[in-house]
C-alpha cells in the first residue's frame, strides 16, 4: 500500500496516511496512562472524578487508589515520519461506556488489551470484543509495582489465548517499553496479513 497520499485540492501537498490503535482493557489497567506516555502531543483525555455515584458500580478492588476514570475516550498521537502518523485510541473500561466502543473501532489496524494480573478477568471483555470482530489484537501484562508476577505461560493460560496472539510484558508508565508493545502488534498484524514484518 502506498503510504503517500496528496490532498483533493491538486496542490500537491503530502498527507500522511493514519494508522489507529486502540487501547483497551479493564478499569484501572493502565489504558490512560500508556496513551500519555506514547504520544508526541498532549494526549486529550476525557477523565472524570469517580464519585460516590459510582458505589455498587465501580469495583475498585485492587485498584483502591484509582480516583478517576476515562468515560469516553483518550486520544494520543505518534508521527513516525512525515508519511505516516500513529492514532492511539484509549477505550473506556468500564461495562457502562461499551456502546462507545463500536465508533472507537471502527477502521481500527489493530489493538493492546492491557492486563492487570490483580484483575485478570477484566480484560475478558476486551479479548472476546476484538475476537468476535476478527480484530488483530495483542496482549500487555501490565507490571504494577508491588503485584504478584506470574510468567506469560500462566497468564496465557488463564486468558485462554490462541498460541498466535502475542503476549509482553510491558511497564506503561515507561514510553520504551509501550513502544515495544505497539511493535509487537504491528508484527502480529504484519504476520497476520502474509505482510513483510518491517525490521525494527
Amino acid at each position: 500500500m502506498d503510504s503517500v497520499r496528496y490532498d483533493r485540492e491538486g496542490s500537491g501537498q503530502r498527507i500522511p496516511l493514519a494508522l489507529k490503535i486502540l487501547i483497551a482493557g479493564g478499569f484501572g489497567a493502565g489504558k490512560t496512562t500508556l496513551v500519555s506516555a506514547l504520544s508526541e502531543v498532549r494526549p486529550l483525555q476525557t477523565e472524570e472524578v469517580l464519585t460516590g455515584a459510582g458505589i455498587g458500580t465501580d469495583d475498585l478492588a485492587g485498584v483502591e487508589q484509582k480516583s478517576t476514570t476515562t468515560v469516553a475516550m483518550d486520544f494520543g498521537r505518534i508521527t513516525i515520519n512525515e508519511d505516516l502518523q500513529v492514532y492511539l485510541f484509549g477505550t473506556p473500561g468500564q461495562d457502562r461506556f461499551w456502546f462507545l466502543w463500536d465508533e472507537l473501532a471502527f477502521g481500527a489496524l489493530g489493538a493492546v488489551v492491557l492486563a492487570d494480573t490483580r484483575r485478570l478477568a477484566d480484560c475478558f471483555p476486551s479479548i472476546d470484543y476484538f475476537e468476535q470482530r476478527g480484530i488483530p489484537f495483542v496482549v500487555g501484562v501490565n507490571c504494577f509495582d508491588g503485584a504478584r508476577r506470574f510468567s506469560l505461560e500462566s497468564v496465557r493460560d488463564a486468558l485462554d489465548l490462541d498460541p498466535d496472539v502475542p503476549l509482553v510484558l510491558c511497564d506503561v508508565r515507561d514510553r520504551q517499553s509501550g513502544k515495544l508493545v505497539l511493535i509487537s502488534l504491528v508484527e502480529h498484524v504484519a504476520r497476520q496479513r502474509g505482510e513483510p514484518v518491517p525490521v525494527a
